[in-house]
């Protein structure tokens, strides 16, 4: 995992630019896919929904969502009235309409986000609390070294000043536990991608 500057993700032509001026981007970060290829996006996403939750990593993630979702139940950070469709209408009511009739992603309960769109090599989900109106990016873009790689913006809009100080105390778990826990996650279903699916073949 990487960390990359902002302009790495405002500089190219996402699709996503097209209706989120208002919001800022937050963090830009790589992820190791070795030997990926320009048409390995969906394979991508289908792992890393196979692959678990953040919530069944190692104890410090495990208790530091625990807190977190602890924190919002006995605050009221996240009632419904403070989500999409409530205090902020969803991204879905300003898509294109050929995004708009593009696939949205499976929604599943491990993921709060929930799908905006899903491309060949981009897809976007968006939660909303009383804290933000936030923005998962993701990219398939070419590496240096000639492979693909899965990249990650994280796009916000923050609930005004309180949603800002928000950001800011929570930014050294994000980029010490939160963001390294998705690397390992993800990165693993990367590299064990076919025994995933075959487990996931034999679910189904």
């Amino acid at each position: 995992m990487a960390r990359l500057a902002k302009s790495t993700f405002s500089d190219h032509r996402w699709r996503i630019h097209e209706f989120t001026s208002d919001f800022g981007v937050e963090d830009v970060w790589a992820f190791r896919t070795p030997g990926a290829g320009p048409d390995d996006f969906p394979t991508m996403l289908m792992a890393m929904r196979t692959a678990g939750s953040l919530t069944e990593q190692a104890w410090p993630v495990r208790f530091l969502f625990a807190v977190r979702w602890k924190l919002g139940a006995l605050l009221g950070w996240d009632d419904p009235a403070a989500g999409v469709g409530a205090r902020v209408a969803s991204l879905r009511d300003r898509l294109p309409g050929d995004l708009r009739d593009a696939p949205r992603g499976e929604d599943n309960d491990s993921m709060p986000l929930k799908g905006l769109y899903e491309l060949p090599t981009e897809s976007a989900r968006e939660l909303a609390n009383k804290t933000v109106h936030t923005v998962m990016h993701l990219g398939w873009v070419e590496g240096a070294d000639g492979d693909h790689e899965l990249r990650m913006a994280v796009l916000v809009k923050p609930n005004g000043r309180f949603g800002r100080l928000y950001m800011a105390a929570i930014a050294p778990f994000r980029h010490l536990i939160v963001y390294p826990a998705l690397a390992r996650q993800w990165e693993r279903a990367w590299r064990d991608r076919d025994d995933l699916a075959a487990q996931q073949g034999e679910r189904g």
